[in-house]
């Protein structure tokens, strides 16, 4: 069994933008006096969690509604993942393709991308509007590798939220846990588990 191809969550794994998510989540919830744990949203489509959370309600009204609250004074700041984009352009310059599968849509993708400065070298962007079904379930991975040619057993998922590696190995797939946003104990399903990317070499398994 080779390793030749990376996969790469975005949220909370090449950036971490996940406490100012769950901050305006919790903005929201708080308004229409929803108790609910906003960790349940890591890793999950929107359109995913909206459901379970505001049965019948009007998903896309409830995206923009959180969506308003990103000018709020005192949120989190949204910075690179330490070690993000040189493991990027590690495995790039292995000559592994590399593929990123998120749940978040693609206008978030591409511009989270640019701020990590690694777009030009991800070949294939699996995004929300990509699946029929998001994280935990494993067709976001399983589209990202045949976009690029490559077998599950080949492919290395670097992911941060429960989810996502519930679904990387769902898939077939090796994964490494990012432990941004979880204690690693929580992250026992992954491979490896690191703290950040400063702390994994490509390939990550001998």
């Amino acid at each position: 069994m080779g390793i030749d191809t990376a996969l790469f969550d975005l949220d909370g794994t090449l950036i971490n933008t996940e406490a100012r998510s769950m901050a305006m989540w919790r903005m929201l919830l708080d308004r229409h006096e929803v108790e609910y744990d906003v960790r349940a949203f890591m890793g999950r489509r929107s359109r995913d969690v909206i459901p379970e959370v505001f049965p019948g309600a009007d998903v896309e009204e409830i995206v923009r509604e959180v969506f308003s609250y990103d000018e709020h004074p005192g949120l989190p700041e949204i910075a690179p993942v330490p070690g993000a984009a040189d493991l990027v352009r590690a495995v790039a310059a292995y000559g592994s393709p590399i593929g990123l599968v998120t749940s978040s849509r693609r206008w978030w993708a591409e511009a989270r991308l640019a701020e990590v400065g690694v777009r030009d070298l991800i070949r294939t962007v699996v995004s929300a509007e990509d699946v029929e079904v998001g994280k935990p379930d494993p067709a976001g991975f399983l589209l990202a590798a045949e976009r690029l040619g490559a077998s599950p057993a080949d492919c290395v998922v670097f992911e941060d939220s429960l989810a996502g590696i519930a679904a990387a190995k769902a898939a077939g797939m090796r994964c490494v846990g990012v432990a941004t946003n979880h204690a690693d104990e929580e992250l026992a399903g992954a491979d490896l588990v690191v703290a950040d990317l400063t702390a994994v070499d490509w390939p990550p398994f001998a």
